[in-house]
Parts: C-alpha cells; structure tokens; sequence
C-alpha cells in the first residue's frame, strides 16, 4: 500500500469522505493485482479506534477483486461475539470472514530475541531471551497483502499501542506474551506509559526487522479521540516504515496525554458496560490514571458489565487466588509458585492492577459480589449507590463539585488516554 499521512484540519476530525478517499488513494495501485488479503483490525476493546470503519471500506473495496479474511487481534481476550462484530464493523462483511486469533494454539515460533539484547535493554532487569510466535496465517505465502489495523494511544505494556504490538500481541503466543509483558512489569509501567522507546517496544521492533521482513505487510494506524461518546479522528498514518508509527505518536502524545497541575485526591472512572467485562480490561481505569492520583487518593470505578476476573478461565483463577497484592508480593509469588511462573502476563497484569498501596482503589461492579471483589485486594462500593453519589450523566471529564462541595476528576473512558501529574511523567 501507499505510504499516506492525513492530519485532520477540523477540531471534529477526519470527515469519513476524507478518511475513505485516503485509503482508496493507498491500495489503488495495488489492488488489480491482489489475490488474497488479511485484514488485522482490534477486537471490540477498541471500538473507538475508528478500525471498525476502515476494515469495511477496505472490504468493500477488495472483496470482488480478491478474496479477504478478517483477523481480529484479539490477544488474551475473548473471541468476539456475532453482536460485536457486527455493532464495529457494520452488517456488510459476512460473518465467515471473520477468524479467530486462539493466542495458546494458533502460533508458530519464529524465533528469539537474544538474551544479551533483552539484558541491554532493560537495563539488566531482564536476562532471558524472549521467543517470537506469531499466528500461523502471517506466514501463509497465499496472502499477497497483509494489513494490520489499529490506534496508537498510551498503553501500559508497550509505551504506544500499535505497530508491532498488533502483530506480536494482538496476534502472538503465549510465551512471547508472558515474556513481553513480564518485561513491562519489571521495568516500570510508570517509566514506559505514554513514550516510544521502551524495553517491550524495542523487543517489537527487533522482533519484526529480524523475522517479519520478507511478509507483505503494512498498517494502517489512527489517532482517535471521543469526547462524549463521538469519535474524532485526528490523523491516518499507512505505510510499513517506523516513521509512519513515530508520526502517529506524536499526534497521540498530543491529543490523548493529559496532564494535571497537581495530583488528584479523587478519580471517578466510568467503564463502558459493553465494552469492559473484565478487570483484566477494566484495569485501564488503574493504570492510565496512577500517574496522577495523589498519594493516599482514591481511584472509584464504575462497572456495570464487569462480570469476571480474567479473559479465560485460567488467568481469571490466578486472579482469584493472589489478587492485585501489590508488586513485591507477585515478584515473590513468582519466585515460589509454579502457577504464576508459567502465566507471567497473569503476573505482570497483577503488578499493574495495584496501587502498591499509594491509593485506594474501590470497583464498583453491578455483577460481582463484594466478596469476590474483596477477594482480590480491592474495596468495594456497590454499583447502584456509587452511581447516585456520581452519576456519569451529571458529570463532565475533567473536575467536577459535587453538590456537597467534594471534588472529583471524571474520566468517561479510560482507554483513549493518560492521565498524569506533570512531575510523574
């Protein structure tokens, strides 16, 4: 595909005539000659991104040229439900397009990325090489286009979602997984959220220059945001080179970091009930707005839909059975249980999910007992009364007074940024 960076000139963003013409201006030149395609767009955790709308117009496009599967970059979560598909990507695909990433038994190794690599990046902390697996499809040679689909914006793991994150995350195995995302934990969610070069983004990038170079795949990659519910899309960056992606970080440095002037006593976090049904989701509330709540705050979640712990079964027991205890406590977990030691994404989500006791953390779930939510080191609030103390649709992102004088910073969807006292980032 032609290498295409639109910036939007409205405040409203990409018009869709705007976004569809750059993308007919990106595979023109290739598509009398395509035979086979795999589109890679989000799953539904990434309904904002806007890739819902790019994967039909590219299937529209393609679909009587050649043929064209739909790979969601699902991860470690749950595969779509026929209701998801259809609510992101319009009724216009047929459901048999769409394939299913299974993150435990879809992959194939590729290779590693060296240990002395891995050493050197992070700074020591981690010794071991990191295998490289990828979903099987990526290395069939009967697709002559592969288009992997997603938004850049702050992540926890990685530093920027996207780019090589779809690939090797979205659609990687179990021990690249585990290993990245252990990588992560250990170097510092709070030294990586919001910035480019981090260890995990610079195993990504080895990873794709030595094992990737010969497929022929591009992205297509969006900077989105989506004050009160309406999605903006503020830039379109396609095109295989690292510069594409490093455009795009910088417009989502700009348009989805928010920085405060002084750390927050109080966050109230609303989680979509459609889209965040897990804490393994839903901690996005936790992680992207750490760096700005004070020490001794309280972070309050709002969580209608969050009906479990994990994604599947397994990491939702692990969860279950330690809890978000805080970082030393897994690291030592680690050290002595088998469990953890062969699911270290489980490990590294459990350091991420703390506060390591520098805040509170209350989940308000409509689904979950106050048991269960107890269980794994949180308190609790029950969702009913929790909504009459801070009812989302009285309420504006940003500070808020309560009536009875309390103020209170609401986010409406933690997914779409970070937030972050100045002297934290």
């Amino acid at each position: 595909m032609k290498g295409i960076c639109r910036l939007a000139e409205s405040p409203q963003g990409l018009s869709d005539a705007e976004l569809f013409a750059a993308l007919d201006e990106a595979i023109a030149d290739r598509k009398s000659a395509l035979k086979k395609v795999l589109l890679i767009p989000p799953d539904f955790t990434r309904f904002h991104s806007g890739a819902g709308k790019i994967t039909a117009h590219l299937y529209d496009v393609l679909k009587d040229a050649c043929r064209v599967d739909i790979l969601p970059a699902l991860g470690t979560h749950v595969a779509m439900t026929p209701e998801e598909l259809r609510a992101m990507f319009g009724p216009g695909i047929p459901q048999d397009r769409f394939l299913v990433h299974n993150w435990r038994t879809d992959v194939v190794k590729l290779g590693e990325v060296p240990a002395d690599f891995v050493r050197e990046v992070s700074e020591g902390l981690v010794t071991d090489a990191i295998p490289v697996e990828v979903n099987r499809l990526l290395l069939d040679a009967s697709y002559d286009l592969i288009v992997s689909i997603g938004q850049v914006v702050p992540h926890e793991v990685v530093g920027m979602a996207n780019y090589g994150k779809n690939i090797f995350v979205g659609c990687g195995g179990s021990a690249m997984i585990h290993a990245s995302h252990m990588l992560g934990a250990f170097y510092g969610m709070e030294r990586i959220m919001g910035r480019d070069f981090s260890p995990v983004r610079k195993v990504f990038d080895y990873a794709q220059a030595h094992f990737l170079a010969q497929i022929p795949l591009c992205y297509v990659l969006t900077v989105t945001t989506a004050p009160e519910g309406q999605v903006r899309m503020h830039g379109l960056f396609i095109g295989r080179e690292r510069s594409c992606f490093e455009k795009a970080v910088a417009l989502s440095q700009q348009k989805n970091l928010t920085f405060v002037d002084k750390p927050i006593r109080k966050v109230v976090v609303l989680l979509d009930g459609q889209e965040f049904k897990s804490t393994w989701l839903g901690n996005k509330a936790v992680y992207r707005t750490r760096m700005a709540i004070a020490d001794g705050g309280e972070l309050v979640v709002l969580a209608p839909g969050v009906e479990r712990f994990g994604e599947d079964a397994g990491i939702d027991g692990l969860i279950r059975k330690y809890g978000y205890c805080g970082r030393e406590r897994v690291l030592e977990l680690v050290r002595t249980h088998a469990d953890l030691r062969d699911n270290l994404s489980a490990a590294a989500h459990l350091i991420h999910g703390s506060s390591d006791g520098r805040f509170t953390i209350t989940y308000c779930p409509r689904k979950l007992t106050e048991a269960e939510v107890r269980g794994v080191c949180f308190q609790y609030m029950p969702y009913d009364e929790a909504v009459r103390r801070y009812p989302p649709a009285r309420l504006a992102d940003g500070l808020n007074t309560l009536p009875d004088g309390e103020e209170i910073y609401y986010i409406s969807n933690p997914a779409l940024g970070l937030w972050a006292d100045r002297s934290r980032f």
